[in-house]
């Protein structure tokens, strides 16, 4: 792991949890629990050079896909 993706990490992990309401610590287990820390690390060299925004709509596919229930 670079040393960028650690910050690229966490930003997500918050946006993520700004997004829908839910504390760091709440998004973090979501996203562990649904492989969507797993997709930033595998896709980071795409998902990086995407907004936010973006980024934040791509966790929420593959979360939903790995059973997520957030809408």
């Amino acid at each position: 792991m670079s040393k960028y993706e650690i910050p690229f990490l966490t930003a997500c992990i918050n946006a993520f949890g700004q997004r829908f309401a839910m504390t760091r610590q709440a998004a973090y287990r979501y996203l562990q629990e649904h492989k969507g820390l797993a997709f930033l690390i595998e896709f980071y060299d795409v998902e990086h050079l995407q907004s936010i925004e973006d980024t934040i709509d791509d966790l929420l596919i593959v979360c939903q896909r790995n059973g997520g229930t957030l809408v």
